[in-house]
C-alpha cells in the first residue's frame, strides 16, 4: 500500500480536472479523494497499490484535455483507510 499527497499546480480548476481524476482514479482501484483549493492548486489524496499509485500520478501530469499541469508536488501521508475516491 501507497499513500501519497499531492498539489497539482496548473489549470486545473474549471476544466473538469476533479471529475477526470474521480474517474480515474476509480478505474485504477485507488481510494482517496480531490478537492480544489483557493490559491487555484488542486490537492489529492491517493491510496493504493504501487504501481497503481504511480500511474495515476503520470496520469495526473496530462490530466484532461483542457488542463495544463505545471507540476505536482508530492510526499508519502498517512494512511486514512478510505474505500473509494470521491470529490470534495
Amino acid at each position: 500500500m501507497t499513500v501519497r499527497h499531492l498539489i497539482v499546480h496548473g489549470r486545473v480548476q474549471g476544466i473538469f480536472f476533479r471529475d477526470w481524476t474521480v474517474e480515474t482514479a476509480r478505474s485504477l482501484g485507488i481510494a482517496g479523494w480531490v478537492r480544489n483549493r483557493p490559491d487555484g492548486t488542486a490537492e489529492a489524496h491517493l491510496e493504493g497499490d504501487p504501481a497503481a499509485v504511480d500511474r495515476m500520478v503520470e496520469a495526473m501530469r496530462d490530466g484532461p484535455p483542457r488542463a495544463k499541469v505545471d507540476r505536482i508536488d508530492q510526499h508519502e501521508a498517512e494512511r486514512e483507510d478510505l474505500s473509494g475516491f470521491e470529490r470534495r
